[in-house]
């Protein structure tokens, strides 16, 4: 591992203070494929993808080519009143690889602005309609829509949102669908707080695909084909947050392809540019749109700065048209069984590993004291296991690995998408490293 380092100057994101003073924190500064590099040389497998991020690996000399060239070219012009070549060539790029007729998409630079913006084109939408009272939002029990302030009072995370309480009004959440087989019957409670909160004042359901709070949690079967029913029945937008889940990371193009329902919002960032730059969006079906740009105000009244961003477009154009010539999501399809295969042998070798969950490269294996005896951690050895003991860990194995203690003690396994039988082998064998430290150290 790296020497200390000094932070003294930076505030990192959701990293507990103690990890940052007893110097746990890594300084990685080079990376290639599936792999990353500290400042002193030490050499770790990306079993996070970045933070379920960076699909076509890391070092792509192209994709940094095609910035380089568009920053000479034209660095920077606004989304407002204007536009560039590349920003459009993005824009079709990336609708044509969407579901159905969702084939408007608005430019922002991260998952947060991107769920803001479909809070907002919700609220917008429905006043056009002669609605304004449709402001509620209904999202679901450990969910993570993130940060700002809208996508904050959707996130269904209590550690996160009590420190900036009081939050946006008419947001509630219902049970995710962690224990449910009949997805029938889970999605009735979207329906049920529907009409709690009364159908005339209900603006969108936010549901990510397979949700990643909670732990790669894959709905069970009739679960979004009832959502979609219940929202058209009501007059409820249905929004997939595929922040995560678009761009291949669940073997599909979008997670919503993988579920055989056309949503009418979809988010996304993070797999748009496999992490080569910042970006979000919101992708809109046409009629929406149409509905909102024909309403009296002639515009979706909302911007960012950045959004459509030349550089990041290029960067976008770059991965993508990589994505597609060298068949990555293809390759995610052709090796997701033997992934779950591999972390299938590590829960029956390990009793820690309680349960394994997950689909496409977004999988989750649950920890607890002994599968054998049901026993699960208490809290406080969750936290322990999740904040103390798995982070040094990893690295001493060589692994990038993301610990998480939403909805219970879990390791997050999403590699990038170029990942293939070696680099999966590697993985399962140092995860299988760090599983066996973990049982010796609670």
């Amino acid at each position: 591992m790296s020497v200390k380092p000094n932070l003294h100057n930076l505030l990192l994101h959701f990293t507990s203070a103690a990890s940052v003073r007893e110097g746990r924190i890594p300084l990685f500064a080079r990376g290639e494929g599936c792999y990353l590099w500290d400042d002193s040389g030490n050499r770790y497998l990306d079993s996070l993808a970045g933070l379920f991020v960076v699909q076509i690996g890391h070092g792509r000399a192209d994709i940094a080519k095609a910035m380089s060239d568009q920053a000479e070219r034209l660095a920077y012009i606004p989304s407002w009143s204007a536009t560039n070549p590349t920003t459009v060539e993005a824009a079709a790029l990336i609708t044509d690889l969407a579901p159905g007729d969702l084939d408007a998409v608005f430019f922002v630079s991260s998952g947060s602005e991107a769920v803001e913006s479909a809070i907002k084109f919700a609220r917008q939408y429905h006043a056009a309609q002669g609605y304004p009272g449709r402001t509620k939002v209904i999202s679901r029990v450990n969910a993570y829509h993130g940060t700002t302030m809208g996508a904050l009072s959707a996130t269904a995370l209590p550690e996160i949102r009590e420190p900036f309480l009081p939050l946006l009004p008419g947001f509630s959440n219902v049970p995710n669908t962690l224990g449910y087989t009949d997805g029938v019957t889970c999605a009735r409670l979207v329906e049920d707080e529907i009409l709690r909160q009364g159908p005339e004042e209900v603006a969108m359901v936010i549901a990510e695909p397979v949700q990643n709070g909670g732990g790669a949690l894959v709905p069970p079967p009739g679960y979004w084909t009832e959502l979609r029913r219940i929202c058209d029945k009501y007059g409820v937008l249905l929004v997939a947050d595929e922040v995560i889940t678009s761009f291949g990371r669940l073997g599909r193009w979008f997670g919503s392809d993988l579920l055989g329902v056309t949503p009418d919002l979809v988010t996304f960032a993070k797999g748009a540019t496999s992490g080569y730059a910042p970006i979000g969006g919101l992708i809109v079906r046409r009629p929406l749109a149409d509905r909102v740009l024909d309403s009296p105000s002639g515009t979706f009244l909302h911007g960012s700065t950045w959004g459509g961003h030349p550089v990041v477009m290029a960067a976008s154009i770059a991965n993508l048209s990589a994505m597609q010539d060298e068949k990555v999501v293809d390759n995610v399809a052709r090796n997701e069984e033997g992934l779950r295969n591999r972390l299938l042998d590590l829960q029956a070798v390990h009793d820690v590993v309680m349960e394994v969950r997950g689909t496409g490269y977004l999988f989750a294996l649950a920890l607890g004291r002994s599968r054998a005896t049901g026993q699960e951690y208490t809290a406080e050895e969750s936290a322990q296991v999740v904040n103390h003991v798995l982070p040094p860990i990893a690295l001493e194995e060589g692994l990038h690995l993301r610990a998480d203690n939403r909805g219970g003690p879990k390791i997050m396994i999403s590699p990038p998408l170029v990942a293939g039988p070696e680099e999966l082998d590697e993985m399962g064998e140092r995860v299988s490293q760090v599983l066996d430290r973990l049982a010796d150290e609670i």
